[in-house]
């Protein structure tokens, strides 16, 4: 290893390390034990342009390890990103450009935002789902404009999260050979050594699962790393380079738990200083490393980018019409249809909102040529699957993704598709199973994505299979995520209106709930007001109660309504599919359609809690639901109109 790889790596470490030591908070481990690696992939080999942050060629670089993002702030700033010496300073406090995770759209240069152990790697293979699919869609074989890598920094704790391993079973699978999982393997983790809870063999786990295993048994070495790296490019199949590391290298607990998470005291760090021969004033980087990254890796990314520029250039000039499909997959500008031009259903007829769910899906796909997704094995019963084909080595253009079994890493996949650009990622399961997924919705809500997730089977409505797929909570935990909008249509109307919402240009993931039983279609359901969150359905002049639904229990409460009006009881009706979107209305609008000088009622099956802010009374169901023919489902939990109308005429008494 050459003396300016040595100062690099020091620098990074000591820089490190005092930040976080300023801070009195982080992660010293990762960043000392690490360093070469970071600095390895970033000044040989990753493609990134400061100057151009969203150059649709570069490599993505994803610290799945979220806890080490010092490491990755500092070698952003080496690398020209807008990240100060001063943002160092102020790691971790209030109103820092530093947070204590990497945060996507806040840090210059982070591609994701991870934290939660496995997230990141497997939001990694829809990354490079996205570039295999892209490449295999735009490049000529004169001109490619679609060629790079998605890299991984990962560590033990990672690869013992369910949803990676989901996901790297599914990446060796589809033979994704441009995803290089760079494993920081130091034997560590927080609680103690890694034999006291695993003792698996990393080569032949991941061999088992059809991935390239290569190992550096010295993790100082950056000329290792780099030829591990340059063997991993030219393999078939997704690559693993476990790199032996040493945790806290250099401190004077080196190789002990206790570097993971605490910061060093003021003496450790000059130990370490001491250990590492390293001289220089605090929080500055030496003018050789300064220059090193300035040429190894602005300047060289920005040629890489400027090289891309012109096969572009070239690529318009002789491919017209794909430049000019590629511009929109680009800019995600794909016209998207009226709602009155989605193939709706006739006034009266049925049809479970999970089949009508899944065509409007399939009508999309031939809209948006841009969207790609699946179901967790389940598109037979969720209705919901990609166009074109399976993809897969033999069909890299297929849109119709099996996730199998994987409903975390499905979610988490589709992060990483959206976050890609180019393409829009959707996935779809039973709702009572997006217990397994939560995560990756709530990654998607605070990075502000537009990701889509879809669930049939939405009430205890299931039937035989009983309590265990059977939702009841599960609208409540989507409705309290902020910046999430969960929409529960009552039919084909309702459904076409939030599928075509669900693809637009938001800034909050979409969750989309259906029946399993055939649902009316309604005459009084307008798709057009669905993206007010709430209207009226039924008004009539001086009511003296409202009631509120959604879903399947809205002709339900229709019915209660025209039972109530033949006793002399006036009711209106309103359908709240988003409470989400209601709630971003102006209080004029809100209080036209919950009238305040009414009694007001809420009617869902399912938990009662997130009602009671619109409600005076819910007639809910807070309970789990039990096995039986759905036949019988109604009327054991009381909901039938007669015991509804029974119920809101008493509390009206």
């Amino acid at each position: 290893m050459s003396s300016i790889d040595n100062l690099c790596v020091n620098a990074i470490r000591v820089f490190g390390a005092e930040a976080i030591t300023k801070a009195k908070s982080g992660h010293p481990g990762i960043v000392l034990g690490a360093a070469p690696i970071i600095h390895t992939l970033y000044t040989r080999h990753i493609n990134i342009n400061p100057e151009e942050e969203k150059w649709f060629d570069r490599d993505r670089f994803i610290l799945s390890a979220g806890h080490g993002s010092t490491l990755l702030y500092e070698t952003l700033l080496l690398s020209g990103f807008k990240i100060t010496v001063d943002d160092m300073k102020n790691l971790r406090q209030k109103g820092s450009m530093t947070p204590g995770h990497p945060e996507y759209g806040h840090v210059p240069g982070v591609e994701i935002t991870t934290g939660p152990l496995g997230q990141g790697v497997a939001s990694s293979v829809g990354m490079a789902i996205a570039e295999n699919f892209l490449e295999a869609k735009f490049n000529k074989p004169s001109c490619n404009i679609i060629d790079h890598y998605t890299y991984v920094l990962c560590g033990d704790g990672d690869l013992q999260e369910g949803v990676a391993m989901e996901a790297i079973s599914l990446a060796g699978h589809l033979n994704l050979k441009k995803l290089i999982l760079l494993y920081d393997s130091n034997d560590v983790q927080l609680d103690g050594d890694v034999s006291l809870a695993n003792s698996e063999n990393t080569k032949m786990k991941f061999e088992s699962m059809n991935w390239n295993y290569i190992k550096v048994v010295d993790g100082n070495n950056c000329d290792a790393i780099d030829k591990a790296i340059c063997e991993a490019k030219k393999s078939l199949k997704p690559t693993i380079i476990e790199i032996k590391t040493v945790i806290g290298f250099g401190a004077p607990n080196s190789g002990e738990s206790s570097i993971h998470g605490k910061p060093m005291p003021e003496d450790d760090v000059k130990v370490l200083r001491k250990n590492l021969g390293y001289n220089y004033p605090e929080f500055t980087f030496p003018e050789e490393v300064i220059n090193y990254y300035k040429e190894n890796v602005i300047n060289r990314g920005i040629k890489a980018c400027d090289s891309w520029n012109e096969r572009v250039n070239s690529y318009a000039a002789n491919y017209k019409d794909e430049y000019e499909e590629f511009s929109h997959f680009l800019f995600d500008d794909f016209k998207l249809p009226k709602v009155e031009e989605m193939p709706l259903y006739e006034v009266g007829s049925s049809e479970s909102t999970r089949k009508e769910m899944g065509k409007f899906i399939d009508f999309m796909s031939q809209v948006l040529p841009n969207i790609i997704g699946g179901s967790a094995d389940l598109s037979s019963s969720t209705m919901v699957k990609g166009a074109d084909g399976i993809y897969g080595p033999s069909n890299p253009l297929g849109r119709n993704i099996k996730f199998g079994v994987r409903e975390h890493a499905m979610a988490a996949i589709v992060n990483g598709l959206t976050l890609h650009g180019g393409l829009r990622g959707f996935c779809a399961g039973f709702f009572v199973f997006s217990d397994y997924l939560k995560p990756a919705v709530r990654l998607a809500a605070i990075m502000k994505l537009p990701s889509l997730f879809l669930f049939s089977h939405d009430t205890i409505c299931v039937g035989e299979d009983g309590p265990t797929h059977q939702p009841v909570e599960q609208l409540t935990m989507f409705r309290s995520m902020p910046n999430t909008n969960v929409i529960r249509p009552a039919d084909s109307n309702e459904m076409a209106a939030a599928v075509l919402m669900g693809f637009e240009k938001n800034t909050y993931p979409t969750v989309i709930t259906s029946s399993r039983q055939a649902l009316p279609n309604l005459a009084s359901t307008n798709p057009s007001l669905v993206k007010n969150g709430a209207y009226l359905v039924k008004e009539v002049k001086n009511p003296t109660v409202t009631l509120i639904s959604c879903g399947s229990e809205l002709s339900i409460t229709l019915d209660v309504a025209d039972m109530l009006e033949a006793k002399g009881i006036k009711a209106n009706v309103v359908s709240m599919p988003s409470m989400f979107l209601f709630d971003k209305q102006d209080k004029k609008y809100k209080d036209s359609i919950l009238n305040n000088n009414t009694f007001k009622v809420a009617i869902e099956l399912g938990s009662s809690m997130p009602w009671y802010k619109y409600a005076d009374f819910v007639y809910g169901l807070d309970d789990f639901g039990a096995s039986m023919p759905i036949k019988y489902i109604h009327e054991s939990y009381g909901f039938t109109k007669e015991a509804i109308a029974n119920k809101v005429e008493e509390l009206l008494k």
